[in-house]
Order: structure tokens, then sequence, then C-alpha cells
């Protein structure tokens, strides 16, 4: 599966170097040995980054590996500055952490739309011949050269912002749920991990308001240790306000499913259990009422549970009712 859903990239960043500082002297007729005039040196370009509420994806960086930004200019006579160099800037989905690709330190991250930051400085212009005028040095003939700029490797990681969360092992009908509560269509087959990118859909909630939910690559025992998908998916389950976990009612235990999967999410990141937390039992169509009440009596939880099935669509209401009711809380 070809995906436009590019969540990592490594980038080079080159800022530009700046500018000299000028060492000219004013001469004029009336004036031949006049004193220092030299400009500043402008800065070099600076590699800045941007957030945008209209990107959902790294993609556009995906083949773009090298940012480079222009050089700052010469001083020049009459104390003129020299112009900077071209920034270059970078727009990037909100939701984005930036690290340092050789320490893996997290620099910062972008959260908000039109937000920006300097992902790489551009060298600093050196200072012009006026600056080092003094009372024992009237014509000073030189100057400062620019600061170079730098060259930097940088990752950048997106954290898919989203109201709710799907979390559940491959095959637990998430995909099936997010194609039927809203207009997006993931891909969907009955096998484990069709879903290797999140998926995000806009449902559409009572008196014209909606929320938007993202369904998560599939868990697998030992995630939190980079199984299978890993931590390329969980990371975005940190950025989701709900988490909706869903088990289908054909498991073979369904409470020991769901903390199994509470478990590989405290494993990776403790802070994410102080999230809310909906239980939905998917793919009830194949239960009968003796059967539901059955399976009710062994799920013993303190947070809510649904019970939902797609294919017939019974549940979603209630689902998106509480759902609505945690988002708001």
């Amino acid at each position: 599966m070809k995906s436009n859903f590019i969540d990592h990239v490594r980038i080079c960043c080159r800022s530009g170097n700046g500018g000299a500082g000028s060492s000219h002297l004013y001469r004029s007729r009336l004036n031949p040995k006049g004193g220092p005039d030299g400009g500043d040196g402008g800065r070099g370009g600076h590699i800045i980054i941007r957030g945008n509420t209209q990107m959902w994806t790294l993609l556009h960086l995906r083949y773009q590996k090298h940012i480079i930004a222009g050089h700052g200019e010469n001083g020049g006579k009459s104390e003129a500055t020299g112009a900077s160099g071209k920034d270059q800037i970078i727009e990037v989905p909100l939701g984005t952490v930036v690290k340092d690709a050789e320490t893996d330190e997290v620099l910062f991250e972008i959260t908000e739309d039109g937000q920006e930051k300097i992902l790489t400085e551009g060298g600093r212009g050196g200072r012009g011949n006026v600056h080092f005028k003094s009372s024992t040095n009237q014509t000073p003939r030189f100057a400062q050269p620019g600061e170079l700029g730098k060259e930097e490797w940088k990752i950048l990681e997106l954290k898919v912002l989203a109201d709710v969360g799907l979390v559940g092992f491959p095959n637990a009908g998430k995909s099936t749920l997010l194609s039927v509560v809203s207009a997006a269509k993931p891909e969907i087959a009955n096998y484990p991990f069709t879903t290797l990118v999140p998926n995000l859909g806009i449902v559409s909630y009572r008196n014209h308001r909606s929320f938007v939910m993202a369904d998560i690559p599939g868990i697998i025992e030992g995630a939190h240790e980079g199984k299978g998908l890993g931590h390329r998916f969980l990371r975005h389950i940190e950025r989701n306000s709900v988490l909706l976990f869903m088990v289908p009612a054909d498991s073979d235990d369904v409470m020991k499913e769901y903390h199994i999967l509470l478990n590989e999410l405290e494993q990776y990141n403790p802070e994410l259990l102080d999230k809310d937390r909906v239980l939905a039992v998917s793919k009830c169509d194949m239960l009968d009422d003796e059967l539901k009440a059955e399976l009710a009596e062994t799920i013993t939880l303190d947070i809510p549970v649904v019970y939902i099935s797609s294919v017939s669509q019974t549940g979603l209401q209630e689902l998106k009712d509480v759902l609505w009711k945690k988002i708001q809380s």
C-alpha cells in the first residue's frame, strides 16, 4: 500500500553565512581623508519552521532532504548594512516534534497555527569598521568577517492531533468503525495490520457538531519495546484527548485483552493512563441478548463500556454520545 501519510522525516538544514562588514573609508573631493564609514554585513538566512492547520502529513519533505537558506550580503559604504539572507520557511502540521538527529533530544513541538520557531540560525553579519573607531585609532582599516552558517540534521516526527484515538489489537474493527461513523475511507480487510498508518476521520455529531477520530495501527504485545509497528504509532496516541479501546466480542477474554492494551500504553508512557478511556466491545451483531448479558457480567471496569456493531450500526449513537461527553469534560 503506497501511502501519502508520512510521519517521520530526516532533513539537513543549512543556514546562510553572515555578510562581511565593510572597511570602507569616506572619501570625497572636499574631504579626501574622511573617517571610516563601513556598514555591517547582513545576517545569514534562518531555517524556520511554521505550524499550518491545513497540513496533515510530512509528505512534502520526504524528497526534499536539504533545506538551504540564503547568505547575507556584505556591508557597504556610508554605513549601509548588507541585506539579510533569504530565510527558508518549512510549513508543518500541528503536532510536529523536532529532534536533534545526533542526540535524539526533543528541541520543541509545533502545536499552534502560525507558530514559528527557528530551526537553524543564520550566521551573524560582521561589523563594519565604523564600530572600531577610537581615540587612538581614528581610521581603522579592518572589519569583521561574517559568521558562517550552520549545517545540522534534524528529525521531524508527527503526532496526530485527534480528539479520539482508537486503540486495539489488529483486526479489532477499528477501520470499519471509522468508515461507518465518518467519511474516511481506510483500507479494510479481514487480516491483521491492514492499517499501517493513522487514518483520520471527522465524525458528525448532533446539532452540526463534530470531532476528529484517529484509527491508529493495531497494538501487539511488546509494542512498547518496538515490536510490530511499535513506537511509530504509539506516539500518535499521546496527542489524543480520549482513548477508545476496542475489543471484539469474539475475543477469548475481553478483560484480559483490555488489560494487555492498557499495559502496553503504560509501559510506553505512564501519563497515557491519565487520559479518559472508553471501552467499545465491537462485532456485537454476532451476540444475542443472552450472550450479551453474560459478557456484560464478566466486564467489571470503572470506565464506560458500550456494545457496538459497525456492520448493523447498533450502539453507534450511544458511543458518540459517550465520546462527546468525555471530550467536553
